[in-house]
C-alpha cells in the first residue's frame, strides 16, 4: 500500500472511529477539548507510522490504545493533571492505572457517543458554535472540510471550535446525558443541529450549487446513530424520516445544468426508493401509539413529506391533506414560515385567491423582512391570479434577497418570464400546471423556520 493509499485509510478509519474515540476519552478526562486533543495525537502517529508499518488488522484499536497511552502518560508526569482527574473522581493509581483504564474504555460506548452530542449541543454554545463542533467531533470532519461545506474562511470555523470547547470547560458542562424536563429541551437542541446541517445540504443558504450531498449523508448518519441510541424517541424517528424523506428528491431537483428542477416537473423515476421506504418505516416509528396523542414538529413535517412521496405524479398530490397537516405544524410551533408552507398548500387545494390572504397577513411577522421566500411566493400566486406585473416585481425582489446564486437564477428567470403570456396553463383538475410550481414555497425545502445569520 503506498503513502495516498495509507493515508486514505487513516481518514477513512477516523472518520468511522473518532466519534467513538473522543466520546470514550471524555469520559475519561472530562473535558471534550482534551479528549480530541489526545485523539489527534493518535491520528498523527498513525500518519507517521501507518506508511511504513502498514495499516494494523484493528486500527481503531490501534488508535484507542495510543490515545491511552498518552494519557497515561500524562497522568504520570503532569501533577496539575493528576489533580483535575481527582477533581472528577478519575485518579487512577499508578500499578494498576493502565488495567482500569481498558476496563473503561472498553465498556459499552453507545451511552458516550449519546453523552458527546448533548455536550456538542449545548446551548451555552452558539447556534454556529453547535454545527461546527457537532461536525467536527461526531462527523470526523475537518476544520476545511467544514469551512467548504458552509462557505466561511477556515479560520472562523477554527475559532468558533475553539471557543466552544473553552466554553464548555470555563462552564463546567457535565459529560452526561440530561434528565427530566431539561432533557427533552436538550434533546431538541440536539434534533435541530442536525437538521441545521441537513437543511444546508439540501438548499445550501449560499453559494453558486443548490445542493451539498455530502452534508444530507452526514446528517442522515448522524440521525440514524442517534435513532439507535434513542429508540423510544418518537421525534428522532420523526427527524430521521424527514430528512430521507426529503433526500430521497435530491438528484431530480438538480437538473443538468445545475439549476433548480421544481417539485412539480421532476422526474420521480430518479427519486430514491430505497430513501422513501427507509423515510417510511421511519415514519412509523414516530407516530404515537394513539392516534388521538399529537404528533410533534418533525414527525409533522415528514408526514407532509410523505404525501408527496406516495404520489406517482405531481397532479396526485393530496394537497387538501397537506394543507392540514401544516395547520397542525403551525399549532405547534407557531412559525410564520410553517404558515407560508401552508400558504403554498392552500393554494394548490383551493386555488391562489385563497392563499394569497394568508401570505399578505405574514409581511410583518417577525422574521420576514429579509425572507426571499415571502415574495417569491407572493409572485407565484399573483402570476396564477393573471397579475404579472407584480408578480415579476415580487419575484425581482426575492432575487435581490437571496445569497444562493441557483435560487437567484431561478426568480430572475420567473420574473422574465411575467407577461401576458406567460400566465400558468390549469391542468383539468384545476391545479397550476408546471410552469407555476411553487418549488421556492415549502413544499421542495426542508427548512422549518428562517436561519438566522
Amino acid at each position: 500500500m503506498d503513502h495516498k493509499e495509507t493515508t486514505r485509510a487513516v481518514e477513512a478509519v477516523w472518520r468511522i472511529e473518532s466519534a467513538r474515540l473522543v466520546a470514550a476519552l471524555t469520559r475519561m478526562v472530562g473535558d471534550v477539548g482534551l479528549a480530541e486533543e489526545f485523539a489527534q495525537d493518535a491520528l498523527v502517529s498513525a500518519l507517521e507510522k501507518w506508511p511504513t508499518e502498514g495499516v494494523p488488522d484493528r486500527p481503531a484499536a490501534w488508535l484507542t490504545t495510543v490515545a491511552k497511552r498518552r494519557i497515561l502518560d500524562r497522568w504520570r508526569r503532569d501533577g496539575r493533571f493528576q489533580e483535575r482527574m481527582a477533581e472528577l473522581g478519575r485518579e487512577i493509581a499508578e500499578h494498576d492505572g493502565q488495567a482500569e483504564f481498558d476496563a473503561v474504555l472498553e465498556e459499552d460506548y453507545g451511552d458516550d457517543l449519546l453523552r458527546l452530542m448533548f455536550v456538542c449541543c449545548h446551548p451555552v454554545l452558539s447556534t454556529e458554535a453547535r454545527v461546527a463542533l457537532t461536525l467536527r467531533l461526531l462527523g470526523g470532519l475537518a476544520t476545511d472540510e467544514i469551512a467548504r461545506a458552509f462557505l466561511v474562511p477556515e479560520a472562523t470555523v477554527a475559532q468558533r471550535i475553539v471557543r466552544a470547547k473553552r466554553t464548555l470547560a470555563r462552564k463546567r458542562v457535565p459529560f452526561e446525558v440530561p434528565a427530566g424536563q431539561d432533557r427533552d429541551a436538550r434533546l431538541f437542541s440536539v434534533l435541530e443541529v442536525v437538521y441545521l446541517v441537513f437543511n444546508e445540504g439540501y438548499a445550501a443558504t449560499s453559494g453558486q450549487d443548490l445542493v451539498r450531498p455530502e452534508l444530507c449523508e452526514e446528517a442522515m448518519r448522524l440521525g440514524r446513530v442517534l435513532a439507535g441510541l434513542l429508540p423510544e424517541e418518537r421525534e428522532v424517528h420523526g427527524l430521521l424520516a424527514l430528512m430521507e424523506l426529503h433526500a430521497s428528491r435530491l438528484r431530480a431537483r438538480v437538473g443538468p445544468d445545475g439549476g433548480i428542477v421544481p417539485l412539480a416537473v421532476q422526474d420521480r423515476s430518479r427519486w430514491d426508493r430505497l430513501l422513501i421506504t427507509r423515510g417510511m418505516a421511519a415514519l412509523v416509528r414516530s407516530l404515537p401509539p394513539d392516534p388521538a396523542q399529537p404528533r410533534g414538529p418533525y414527525a409533522l413535517q415528514a408526514a407532509i413529506a410523505a404525501e408527496h412521496a406516495r404520489a406517482a405524479v405531481h397532479e396526485d398530490t393530496d394537497w387538501t391533506v397537506v394543507a392540514a397537516l401544516y395547520l397542525a405544524l403551525v399549532r405547534v410551533t407557531g412559525s410564520p414560515v410553517v404558515e407560508l408552507n401552508r400558504a403554498v398548500a392552500v393554494s394548490m387545494a383551493h386555488g391562489p385567491d385563497a392563499a394569497l390572504p394568508l401570505v399578505d397577513a405574514l409581511a410583518d411577522a417577525p422574521g420576514m423582512e429579509g425572507y426571499h421566500l415571502l415574495p417569491a411566493v407572493r409572485g407565484d400566486l399573483l402570476l396564477r391570479l393573471e397579475r404579472p406585473a407584480e408578480a415579476r416585481a415580487e419575484f425581482e425582489r426575492a432575487a435581490r434577497l437571496t445569497r444562493n446564486e441557483r435560487e437567484r437564477t431561478h426568480l430572475l428567470s420567473r420574473a422574465r418570464s411575467c407577461s401576458a403570456a406567460a400566465v400558468p396553463e390549469k391542468s383539468e383538475a384545476g391545479v397550476p400546471g408546471p410552469r407555476a410550481s411553487a418549488d421556492l414555497g415549502a413544499p421542495d425545502r426542508a427548512r422549518p423556520s428562517p436561519r438566522s445569520g
